[in-house]
């Protein structure tokens, strides 16, 4: 039985994650906390991995409630704890130092900063998927891959790239339970630069996105359809939650369950 392994969100876009027994779904579909928080500069513009390998050399600590955050360079620094509220010059201040550009802290309660504001649910991969790519670089674990990756959701009990079922064709989505919930899975997550890089060091791996399209092309699904991803270097599933599902919860250990296609444009509950 497919169940939901690991919770995962991200405070601070771009940073690191917290990991949570149970998340509850707000406003645009996306988690509490998730990217509640993001660095910009001054032209509003996200300072994130894809624009500088400097966001790797940071590592950041949260403290439960996610009021609090604790700073330090991946070189050793001296750590910094800061409220984000009260705090928020202060951390700009640390931050645009680290980035040798004056930045600041926006932040977003109604479902976050994410990548795709159309698509502003949580991200879903299986464990299965994360240990077979694991396998395909001797020098990677599965831990590592969580930080390349980033997904929020984890689901275990199920084969490698068993989140690809979540999609359907252009004009449909395909929608799956988690609990009591009922998302949508829309697309296969298009990656960026950002997996290539060691997620401490920012050190590129060079043969990372060849090795990574090669085998993905080798191990892909008879089931799922090639051309609905367009070329190979895609992994994860980004979502949709209906507005009547806004103000759930999800909980680690849920069973899920596969609902099957909807028209995308009322694909409800």
């Amino acid at each position: 039985m497919p169940r939901l392994a690991r919770i995962a969100v991200f405070p601070i876009k771009s940073l690191d994650p917290v990991e949570r027994d149970a998340a509850r779904i707000v406003a645009n579909g996306g988690l509490e906390g998730d990217r509640e928080y993001a660095i910009v500069d001054g032209d509003d513009r996200y300072v994130n991995g894809k624009r500088t390998a400097a966001v790797h050399r940071l590592r950041a600590s949260f403290d439960s409630d996610g009021t609090g955050v604790t700073l330090r360079r991946e070189n050793g620094d001296d750590p910094r704890a800061f409220d984000l509220a009260a705090d928020r010059e202060s951390v700009e201040a640390w931050l645009g130092d680290h980035f040798d550009q004056p930045v600041r802290l926006q932040r977003e309660r109604a479902g976050g900063h994410p990548d795709d504001t159309a698509l502003s649910g949580p991200t879903v991969i299986s464990t299965g998927t994360l240990r077979e790519v694991a396998s395909w670089f001797p020098d990677l674990d599965v831990e590592g891959l969580r930080l390349r990756f980033r997904a929020n959701l984890e689901i275990d009990g199920v084969p490698p790239f068993w989140e690809d079922r979540l999609v359907a064709d252009h004009d449909h989505c395909v929608a799956f339970r988690i609990g009591d919930v009922t998302i949508r899975g829309v697309n296969p997550c298009q990656r960026c630069v950002v997996p290539t890089r060691d997620p401490h060091t920012s050190d590129v791996h060079e043969a990372f996105q060849r090795v990574f399209v090669e085998r993905r092309e080798a191990t892909f699904p008879e089931w799922a359809d090639p051309a609905r991803f367009g070329h190979y270097f895609r992994l994860m599933i980004n979502t949709q939650v209906p507005e009547p599902e806004w103000g759930s919860t999800i909980e680690v250990g849920d069973d899920i369950e596969i609902l099957g296609e909807r028209p995308l444009e009322s694909s409800g509950t």
